[in-house]
């Protein structure tokens, strides 16, 4: 694996940013909002519900519908979360690979006196939208020296392993040297087992653990070491890899293609780059994949996401979409080891990107931590033009309600007598429904347009002809 890893990196390095304008996103639940929301996951169990983790130590969960109004309180943590609304709280959820069958969810959390993170395991009650708060059975604390640089992510991997990822312990440069000291699990990837148990411990360490049975008093669950602050990472359903985004110091922000026993270089190296100057001995060192600077001296924080395997956005199969909590740029950066790595940005919004998140079928959402939205990843339509209305001829209102469901009322006006058309188009492109067609008087007209039951949620958008001749296009959402 490390030498696969090695070609990857020589590979990579060779990279070229691009620009890309074939995604948007939306609000992908506008009826819902959340309270510093940090984490997006789902239960795996066929049911395709969602939980949005908070902050200050909530879980809620709700149905994957653009319409949902209700959220449920699975879970509440907040009398044993350290919430101090800087880099402290509950941080990461996982469900058990077997879930529901085996009915256990995983937390991560910062907690006080002493101040250290906990990996806890709750079960679900006999409500699967609810989980029992008494139930909590502590796998793993680690201390931490400092308020920030906590990590908080938490994955099973395709070999339903649990992987941690933890920073290394805060402040800044790396004071206590965590990030190279193997006898700490602080500044490490760390890999362990929930289904079995090793010595005294509540979780097992498996035994190809790179670090099993070594002299040197390394911990044996570190599965890879030298990281900063893992902020998010996930696996690519497809090929396995553990892909990583790693926050940097001042000047380098860096993705990683996490491998086994692999030293990621903090705080020898920032990036590639000798941190916190030349020269430094970077020998042995994995190099990040794909690494951005802070350009004058700005600050920007890397949020890691997901390797898009959805059925929606073909453009974006097989790259890894991530972002940054600062600037809000999302970017997709493809790398698959042979090729050289191109980075792509896809949008720059104004959200303060806390973390990505997939559902059941995969489809791919961003949250928003000041904001309190959940958005969802949409292919922009290409094959409906937007043309500019010739005045002179006619004009289309926005429809309304706006959403809607399951009518809509659309008008047009047309200042001269002729043929009129209203096509209605998914966002493929494709033609849904031709709304209007026929000869028309001069004046305003009204249409309905009742999306069937077979019309799913998302956005279309309605197009005006006036003699063969396209007025305006615009955008509307049915909310099922």
């Amino acid at each position: 694996m490390k030498l696969l890893l090695t070609s990857l990196i020589l590979t990579c390095i060779l990279a070229a940013s691009s620009t890309h304008a074939g995604v948007e996103i939306q609000p992908a639940f506008p009826s819902l909002s959340f309270a510093s929301p940090v984490d997006l996951q789902n239960a795996g169990d066929g049911t395709n519900r969602l939980f949005a983790v908070e902050q200050r130590g909530r879980i809620y969960v709700f149905e994957n519908r653009p319409d949902v109004t209700i959220k449920s309180l699975f879970l509440n943590i907040e009398s044993r979360v350290n919430d101090t609304g800087f880099e402290e709280g509950l941080l990461g959820l996982a469900f058990h690979p077997q879930y529901p069958d085996t009915p256990y969810f995983y937390v991560n959390y910062t907690a006080s006196g002493p101040r250290r993170t906990v990996i806890e395991r709750y079960e679900v009650t006999a409500n699967p939208d609810s989980a029992d708060f008494s139930g909590n059975y502590v796998l793993l604390e680690v201390n931490q020296p400092y308020a920030n640089h906590n990590g908080g992510q938490l994955a099973f991997g395709p070999d339903g392993m649990l992987y941690i990822g933890m920073g290394d312990g805060g402040s800044g440069g790396d004071p206590d040297g965590n990030g190279q000291n193997r006898q700490t699990l602080l500044g490490a990837m760390l890999r362990i087992d929930v289904d079995s148990t090793t010595g005294g411990l509540n979780y097992g360490i498996p035994a190809d653990n790179p670090f099993v049975n070594n002299p040197s008093g390394y911990r044996e669950e570190i599965w890879a070491y030298g990281l900063r602050n893992p902020w998010r990472y996930s696996f690519d359903r497809t090929t396995g890899w553990l892909w990583l985004a790693d926050v940097g110091q001042s000047q380098w922000e860096e993705v990683d293609i996490i491998g086994k026993g692999g030293n990621y270089g903090w705080n020898i190296l920032e990036g590639s780059y000798c941190y916190p100057s030349p020269p430094c001995d970077s020998t042995g060192l994995e190099l990040p994949i794909w690494e951005y600077n802070h350009p004058g001296g700005a600050q920007r924080s890397v949020t890691g996401g997901y390797v898009y395997r959805g059925a929606n956005l073909s453009e974006l199969v097989g790259k890894f979409v991530y972002g940054d909590y600062i600037t809000g740029e999302i970017w997709a950066l493809a790398c698959d080891g042979v090729n050289p790595a191109v980075n792509t940005l896809l949008l720059d919004t104004s959200l303060s990107i806390s973390s990505f998140g997939v559902d059941e079928n995969d489809n791919l959402f961003v949250l928003s931590y000041f904001g309190g939205t959940i958005w969802r990843f949409v292919p922009t339509v290409t094959a409906v033009p937007e043309a500019d209305a010739p005045a002179s001829k006619g004009v289309l209102a926005q429809n309304s309600p706006n959403p809607f469901n399951p009518r809509t009322t659309i008008e047009f006006t047309m200042y001269q007598a002729g043929v009129a058309e209203i096509d209605i188009y998914n966002v493929q492109g494709r033609l849904v429904k031709n709304l209007a067609g026929g000869r028309y008087e001069a004046g305003s007209h009204r249409v309905m347009w009742r999306a069937s039951d077979s019309v799913s949620s998302g956005v279309y958008f309605y197009r005006l002809r006036l003699n063969g001749e396209v007025i305006d296009t615009r955008r509307m959402v049915l909310l099922k």
